[in-house]
């Protein structure tokens, strides 16, 4: 049976990937798991989206940005990478006792090569905090962590705010619309 996994093509077996960490995701149920929706009750308004704009930071420090990220992360299939993130800093809270079976569930769910929700890390990083997690400290996935949110500074975070002028764009045009009575 696996002999004929060398046949396929590299797409079908990269999609056989994605499919698996989003059946992971479906299946796996979360601890740190945060609404994808804003409460009702919040709004985001000009001022807040304007602030996520200034830096990538400011945005995962307001909830309703972190709300509305994860959700972009999600439409694009790589949600895994903000459950890391906050992951570690949910970690880093943790009493000593408590690190050593955490780190180890951090690392099998995202780290390790069979991983179901695996972040995308070079070899030598994964190799120095599976290193790490055998003596676990506050500090153990600093660098995962640092690498990760590079990767979504750099990466995600560019297109997330390109998707909010594009929304925001379409907002004004809709209320346009309705101000001036045309139909869409």
């Amino acid at each position: 049976m696996c002999r004929g996994l060398d046949l396929l093509p590299v797409t079908c077996l990269e999609r056989a990937k994605e499919l698996k960490a989003l059946f992971g995701n479906l299946l796996h149920k979360s601890d740190h798991s945060i609404p994808v929706q804003p409460p009702k009750s919040e709004t985001h308004s000009v001022d807040e989206r304007t602030k996520w704009k200034d830096s990538f930071e400011k945005l995962l420090s307001s909830q309703n940005g972190l709300c509305l990220f994860r959700a972009f992360l999600m439409s694009e299939f790589s949600e895994e990478n903000i459950a890391f993130y906050l992951a570690c800093e949910d970690y880093r809270t943790l009493k000593p006792s408590k690190m050593a079976v955490k780190a180890k569930q951090i690392f099998d769910e995202f780290i390790s090569t069979d991983a179901p929700r695996e972040v995308n890390l070079d070899h030598v990083t994964k190799a120095i905090t599976k290193e790490n997690v055998e003596h676990p400290s506050k500090s153990c996935f600093d660098l995962a962590q640092a690498k990760i949110y590079t990767l979504m500074e750099k990466d995600c975070y560019p297109r997330f705010l390109k998707s909010l002028s594009q929304q925001s764009g379409l907002n004004n045009f809709i209320k346009n619309c309705a101000v001036s009575g045309r139909q869409m």
